[in-house]
């Protein structure tokens, strides 16, 4: 209990320097946001409206950047993001709200399946090493050192322009009407299929390679000797002996994972303009839009924490030394 007591401290710092950063970072970019959104309307908004929108958005006075800082916490314990500046007056929570489901859908479905299908993989081929399935690690590895937006480009190059049998963009028909019913859903799910299929191969080749690795320097200590030696069943040594403890640096980074699906691949989002978080967050920097930015930024930095925190209590379980130390 004391160890978690700490841990919570420490994510709770860190969870406000975090927010602190997000608050400053914006702030520090050149460029005047406000002036880009009244620039869209150039011609059409007169002095009244301007004013308006400057006092919408509270630059009708000037305030000290402690006094941003202290209004900004004020707004966040209320729940209150902003509004957005590039889908203005729609507020940030209603952007991020409508953005996230997509991200989640999407990656999170796609890091768990690399997840559980590379480190299955991994496990055997690291408690098999020497056989035929070692052949193929030059490939696994060639796999993971390419970015997710080129094999992405590859893809929409090769099943979406040459043989044209899924679609190149979005998210969804566009004819279609956002709704639970088979025809939306089917129609997500075909346009899933080639961003989906992107991150999974360039994941699970990494994956791989870090729990075969790991198998074969866990399978050459002394306690797998040991099982072995007292006759015990090999699928009990591979599964209980090695690859537990051979799992637990995949478990760190699978946390990390877990945090970084809320951000999205971004990258891929941006190749298949994929309706997901990340690609708010790259039009909210493209348009200067601080409050989506930070209402982005906060909700990524939260998804790493706790994953993170899921991690360590994961760790607490699965490795007896933690406890003890703890």
């Amino acid at each position: 209990m004391k160890y978690l007591l700490q841990r919570f401290v420490f994510y709770a710092i860190t969870a406000w320097a975090a927010i602190t950063i997000n608050f400053l970072i914006p702030r520090l970019m050149p460029g005047d946001p406000v002036q880009s959104l009244i620039s869209r309307f150039q011609g059409q908004l007169d002095t009244d409206a301007i004013e308006s929108l400057k006092a919408l958005f509270g630059l009708d006075k000037e305030l000290t950047l402690w006094q941003q800082y202290t209004d900004y916490w004020g707004q966040l314990f209320q729940g209150n993001l902003g509004l957005s500046f590039t889908f203005f007056p729609t507020p940030v929570s209603e952007v991020i709200s409508s953005s996230l489901p997509w991200t989640l859908a999407l990656v999170g479905t796609t890091t768990l399946l690399s997840f559980l299908i590379g480190t299955g993989i991994g496990i055997y081929t690291g408690w098999r090493r020497g056989s035929w399935m070692d052949s193929l690690l030059p490939v696994t590895t060639f796999i993971s050192s390419i970015p997710y937006f080129w094999l992405g480009l590859i893809a929409i190059a090769l099943f979406a322009v040459k043989w044209p049998i899924l679609p190149e963009a979005f998210g969804y028909d566009s004819s279609l009407v956002i709704a639970f019913d088979w025809p939306f859903i089917s129609s997500a799910l075909y346009h899933a299929v080639l961003p989906g299929v992107t991150i999974i191969l360039s994941a699970v080749a990494g994956w791989i390679l870090g729990m075969r690795n790991m198998m074969v320097t866990v399978t050459s200590e002394d306690y797998v000797m040991v099982a072995q030696a007292k006759g015990l069943k090999e699928r009990r040594v591979m599964f209980s002996y090695a690859a537990r403890n051979a799992i637990l640096p995949n478990i760190s980074g699978f946390a990390l994972s877990l945090g970084f699906i809320v951000g999205g691949t971004l990258l891929v989002e941006m190749v298949f303009s994929y309706p997901g978080i990340g690609y708010q967050l790259f039009q909210a920097v493209n348009a200067k839009d601080y409050p989506l930015m930070q209402g982005v930024f906060l909700i990524i930095t939260l998804s790493v924490l706790v994953a993170n925190l899921f991690a360590d209590i994961v760790y607490l379980l699965l490795d007896p030394r933690t406890r003890k130390e703890a």
